[in-house]
């Protein structure tokens, strides 16, 4: 998980951050936007996020921030028996996953400007909850299969594309109740979408 911040430049006072949180095995995305770094807000969104993915949370990984590293989110995780780790300070590639998630997720939507008001924080909240039916259930994104090296140079060997949703069907670590709950959901929104009379 990680935050990306909406200070359009300024970093003077309150602007909005959006909370990017991405499964590294299915790439599933959740964004949800707050007011500030203040723990509480972050704390909320991060408990928002869990909520809306389609299989248990078993982990969090973040930066080294103060919005994630606090007292609050540790017993959380430990009641919760959520496993916390950290990337290392100085390491800006440990969250390679998120990081990249940070433009394709959040600034290809919202740019690089700045949101600081209430009724942004609105607008950028009822976005995201479009996005996660978007990112997750209708853009297909490669994942890394292997590397091969010959001699001096590195070949990267990519698994087909899939939707995100379509690699939580696919993953024996899913229980198969959440996977019963979740296609004919899907097949219900995509049957409608192919259907609609306006589609060109």
């Amino acid at each position: 998980m990680d935050l990306v911040g909406h200070d359009g430049g300024d970093a003077q006072g309150d602007y909005r951050l959006t909370l990017d949180l991405t499964d590294v095995k299915t790439g599933w995305t959740e964004c949800v936007a707050v007011r500030n770094k203040a723990q509480k807000y972050v704390f909320e969104a991060i408990r928002l996020a869990r909520r809306r993915l389609p299989f248990p949370l078993l982990g969090v990984d973040s930066d080294n921030g103060s919005e994630f590293i606090n007292d609050e989110l540790f017993r959380y995780c430990r009641d919760e028996r959520i496993t916390f780790t950290r990337g290392r300070s100085g390491h800006k590639n440990d969250n390679a996953y998120v990081e990249q998630k940070n433009w394709s997720a959040v600034r290809r939507f919202v740019g690089d400007l700045r949101y600081d008001t209430p009724a942004q924080l609105k607008l950028l909240n009822q976005l995201y909850k479009r996005l996660h039916l978007y990112l997750n259930f209708f853009i297909p994104e490669m994942k890394l299969k292997e590397k091969v090296r010959t001699s001096s140079k590195v070949k990267r060997v990519y698994h087909e594309p899939q939707m995100p949703y379509a690699r939580v069907l696919a993953s024996a670590d899913v229980s198969a109740k959440i996977k019963a709950q979740l296609k004919p959901e899907i097949d219900e929104l995509v049957d409608q979408l192919w259907q609609d009379p306006r589609r060109s």
